[in-house]
């Protein structure tokens, strides 16, 4: 594996732990795809720091069982300025 790769990897896996940020922010964050911090964290990061690895997969673990949360929020959300445009636009 090339050295940058298991920089990033490495990186990654901090970033996650230290924000338990999700798949998509990390990606955001490092400008890669989903696939890569996805990649990255289940394939190489066991290879490279085993114990990382772990609370790498804590953190997404618990945000995958948070995520129809943070979806309901953002419907809820989405309609609420809706209707404040909707109410806007009729004054």
């Amino acid at each position: 594996m090339k050295d940058y790769i298991e920089r990033r990897a490495m990186e990654i896996a901090e970033y996650i732990i230290s924000t338990e940020s999700t798949v998509r922010q990390t990606a955001k964050k490092f400008g890669v795809s989903k696939s890569t911090v996805h990649k990255d964290v289940t394939e190489r990061l066991p290879k490279l720091n085993p114990p990382a690895a772990s609370e790498v997969k804590k953190v997404l673990l618990k945000n995958k069982s948070e995520r129809h949360i943070r979806g309901g929020k953002a419907t809820r959300l989405k309609y609420k300025e809706a209707q404040n445009q909707e109410k806007v636009s009729n004054m």
